[in-house]
C-alpha cells in the first residue's frame, strides 16, 4: 500500500468530497471547511478544513457561531496531518473539548481474510428492524460505558430510510446478544467504514470482534469496495494490525457545545 495515496484518496472522497452520513443530512463547504449539518440527534461536525496561521481562527469562529445559531452540539475532526500543525491548540483555546484520540487504520479488502470463526454456540445475526437495533444499542452500552440513545436513532433512520448504506450485525449467544457492530457503505467511493465493534467484558478474548470484522470484510468485498477504514481505539488497534490494517493517521475528536464560551 501507498500510504501517502491512500491517505490522499481518503482525505478527497471522505473528507472533502464526503457524502452524508444518513438522511435529511446535508454536507457544506464555506470558509475554507466542510461540514455535515443535520438535526440534533445526527452527527453534525466539521469534517474537513484546508486553513493556514492566517485563516484558522477567523474559520474556527464562524464554525462556532454557525452551529451555536442552530443550537447544535458539534464536532471538529481533527487529523494529525491536518493544517496549521497548532489547530487543536486553537480549538481548545475557542472552546472546544477533546476527546481521546484514535488511530486511522486502513486495509485493502482484498487482503483482508473474510472467514468467520466463531466460538461455539454463538452465531451471526444481520439486524434489520427496530428489535434488532435494541440489542445492538445493550451491547453498545455493556461494551462501553455510554448512552446509545443518539446512535439508536441514527441506525434505525438508516435502516429504515437509506438501508443500502449501512450493515449492522450482532453476535449472539442463545438468545444473549454478546457482540456488535456496523459498516457504513460511501456509495461512489473506494471505502467502506468500520463502527461500533464492541463485545460485552464477559465474552472478550475469544475472538469474536475478529470475527466480525472478516465478516464485514467480506460484505465489503462482494459489494466491491476497495477499502475498509477504521478509527481504531487502543484496544481495536492491535487485533487490526494483526489482521492486515495499517495506522495512516490520528484523528481527534474536539467537541464543542453551545452553552460553553472559550476560557479567558
Amino acid at each position: 500500500m501507498d500510504h501517502h495515496a491512500v491517505r490522499t484518496l481518503f482525505d478527497q472522497q471522505m473528507r472533502r468530497d464526503t457524502p452524508p452520513d444518513g438522511p435529511g443530512v446535508r454536507v457544506e463547504r464555506t470558509g475554507g471547511v466542510v461540514r455535515q449539518v443535520g438535526a440534533a440527534n445526527d452527527w453534525n461536525a466539521v469534517v474537513w478544513s484546508g486553513l493556514d496561521q492566517t485563516t484558522a481562527d477567523t474559520a474556527i469562529a464562524e464554525q462556532v457561531g454557525y452551529f451555536a445559531s442552530l443550537g447544535r452540539e458539534f464536532e471538529w475532526k481533527l487529523y494529525d496531518h491536518d493544517h496549521p500543525a497548532d489547530l487543536g491548540a486553537r480549538l481548545e483555546a475557542a472552546g472546544f473539548t477533546p476527546e481521546p484520540a484514535e488511530t486511522l487504520m486502513i486495509a485493502e479488502v482484498g487482503g483482508l481474510p473474510t472467514g468467520t470463526a466463531l466460538p461455539e454456540g454463538v452465531r451471526l445475526e444481520p439486524v434489520t428492524d427496530p428489535a434488532g437495533v435494541d440489542l445492538v444499542m445493550d451491547v453498545h452500552d455493556e461494551a462501553f460505558g455510554t448512552s446509545s440513545s443518539r446512535l439508536r436513532q441514527q441506525v434505525l433512520g438508516q435502516l429504515t430510510k437509506s438501508p443500502d448504506t449501512v450493515s449492522v450485525v450482532l453476535a449472539m449467544a442463545g438468545d444473549v446478544p454478546v457482540c456488535a457492530a456496523r459498516m457504513e457503505l460511501h456509495p461512489g467511493t473506494d471505502f467502506a467504514s468500520l463502527w461500533g465493534g464492541g463485545t460485552v467484558p464477559a465474552w472478550r478474548g475469544r475472538g469474536i470482534y475478529r470475527a466480525l470484522v472478516s465478516h464485514r470484510a467480506g460484505i465489503a468485498a462482494e459489494l466491491g469496495y476497495r477499502f475498509l477504514q477504521v478509527d481504531a481505539s487502543s484496544q481495536s488497534r492491535p487485533i487490526l494490525e494483526r489482521l492486515g490494517f495499517t495506522a495512516l493517521s490520528t484523528t481527534t475528536p474536539y467537541v464543542f457545545q453551545p452553552d460553553r464560551s472559550p476560557a479567558p
